[in-house]
């Protein structure tokens, strides 16, 4: 209270929360200023949303008869909605360091008038990666403050970093008459990494819990043992990082109530989480940091009472256990699989795990199905490949074939000097053709087999010769043509070089209708 800084080592449990925030609201409210816009006046740091949200709720129960502001930005929620809330300023600001980091690039928060920083749970701010961001935000803060730092374990990182943010601290250290590990009955079963979630459900139906906390090493691992207690009848949720912040406050609040006996979680809810009745304590996988396993069992045995922690160790895990032994300075009881273990994983081995969906654990809205009778209309029916004339666009004369001319379905001879010659039977000569592929539609032309072999058509650039085609104004008769005296749109290939108009030849950039 008098303003001197502060080094705080106490376990979880000891009421840290309560110690620095009563004091601090105290002097904010004697001091009898009132919070500028984006400014805080008290900032408190923690390492995960959930222990934030726990802060600013005691904070407020604290604060209450008072007219402190108090402000919580973390990562999962609208960022829009904490700018807004910092418009008017906090009296005290509870925050993630990253969130934090973000609001203040973007201007959202200034730093320059606080009074009173808090780094709560450092240690595993540490742990978590957090030390860059946490050494940006104390670099903008104002040299004259008040630094209480306060920490479970205090590692040399640990205090190389409090040496830095602390000037002539006072140190206090808490530790309870009875410590936790102390108050709290441990035991360990060998067993294989894949019967574990047979395991586990046998425990969970043959123990009497009143609420039990399941820790996964990893994510994906806690999802899967949320299926595997689904398929075998026991229902559970899940809280871990990937979870979207509605998400992970809802299964918190459902375990809280009651709703849901067993929740499964990572080191994120390790620490800081004050959940009363928590009975057992369940280690599905052993942490390789082995004072996490002390934060761990924390969870169960608060404010006095006992309670009970089981581990499931895996062969590739009994050098953990050997650690965890070393730094607690108590044996772990060993108990073995119960009898009809075998019996019991057999049947349930023969259960299929519940699956569920991917989609609702990010939270997308599922796939809809076209219902409306009738073909899609946006999708496009697949064509055929068709081959194509050098130079010229994929796609261009796809299902556009020259229609049939008028008799015999020959090209009619030309009048004039080196026009084409009509044969007997209507076909040119061998060479002289269209490329395969682009003649008459199918039935209106050549009776199949007499065609000329692929890659037999005209050479390209061998048309008629210069001046000896039509005489100019000299046209086709009517109906010989494509209908309107033009060939369809799009059936057509790059054209070639323009000819002159000498000797009567076709005119410079007209089209003749075949």
């Amino acid at each position: 209270m008098s303003g001197r800084d502060l080094l705080g080592i106490a376990q979880t449990g000891t009421g840290k929360t309560a110690a620095f925030m009563l004091p601090s609201i105290d002097r904010l409210v004697a001091s009898g200023k009132t919070a500028q816009s984006t400014r805080c006046r008290m900032l408190v740091l923690a390492p995960t949303r959930e222990l934030a949200n726990q802060i600013a709720d005691s904070a407020k129960l604290y604060a209450r008869g008072s007219r402190l502001h108090v402000v919580t930005v973390f990562g999962g929620t609208s960022i829009y909605r904490n700018r807004q809330d910092m418009a008017r300023g906090a009296d005290i600001l509870v925050a993630t360091p990253g969130r934090l980091v973000d609001l203040v690039e973007q201007r959202a928060i200034s730093l320059d008038a606080v009074e009173v920083l808090v780094l709560d749970e450092a240690d595993q701010m540490l742990d978590l990666g957090f030390i860059h961001a946490l050494k940006w935000v104390v670099a903008r803060l104002p040299a004259v403050r008040q630094t209480l730092f306060f920490s479970a374990t205090m590692p040399p990182a640990i205090r190389s970093l409090a040496a830095q943010y602390l000037k002539n601290p006072a140190q206090v250290s808490v530790a309870p008459s009875s410590t936790t590990v102390e108050r709290v009955e441990q035991s360990v079963t060998f067993v294989d990494q894949k019967e574990k979630g047979f395991l586990l459900a046998l425990y969970l139906q043959r123990q009497p819990i009143e609420r039990a906390l399941v820790f996964s090493r990893t994510k994906h691992g806690a999802d899967k043992i949320v299926r595997q207690l689904s398929a075998s009848g026991i229902q559970s949720s899940a809280i871990h990082g990937n979870k979207s912040q509605p998400q992970r406050e809802r299964a918190l609040a459902d375990f809280k109530s009651g709703r849901t006996k067993v929740l499964i979680a990572t080191d994120i809810a390790a620490r800081g989480i004050d959940v009363t009745g928590v009975s057992h304590v369940v280690n599905y996988d052993l942490p390789n940091v082995f004072e996490q396993y002390v934060h761990r069992i924390g969870r169960t045995a608060r404010a006095g009472a006992t309670g009970i922690a089981f581990s499931m160790c895996a062969g590739d895990e009994r050098a953990y256990i050997k650690g965890i032994e070393k730094l607690t300075r108590q044996s772990i009881q060993a108990v073995p699989l119960p009898a009809d273990f075998a019996t019991e994983a057999s049947r349930m081995r023969s259960l299929r795990p519940a699956a569920e969906p991917a989609e609702r654990e990010r939270g997308a809205r599922p796939a809809q199905r076209h219902t409306r009778g009738g073909p899609r209309r946006d999708v496009e029916p697949r064509r055929e490949h068709q081959p194509r004339r050098d130079g010229e666009r994929h796609g261009a004369r796809q299902g556009t074939s020259r229609p049939a001319h008028a008799g015999n379905g020959a090209r009619p001879a030309y009048a004039g000097n080196g026009a084409r010659p009509a044969h007997a039977n209507g076909a040119r000569p061998q060479g002289h053709g269209r490329p395969q592929g682009e003649g008459r539609p199918q039935g209106e032309g050549r009776p199949q087999g007499q065609g000329r072999p692929h890659g037999q058509g005209r050479p390209q650039g061998d048309g008629r010769p210069q001046g000896a085609g039509r005489p100019q104004g000299a046209s086709r008769p009517q109906g010989q043509g494509h209908p309107g005296g033009n060939r369809p749109a799009g059936n057509g290939g790059p054209r070639g070089p323009q000819r002159s108009n000498r000797g009567g030849g076709r005119p410079s950039g007209q089209r003749t209708s075949y």
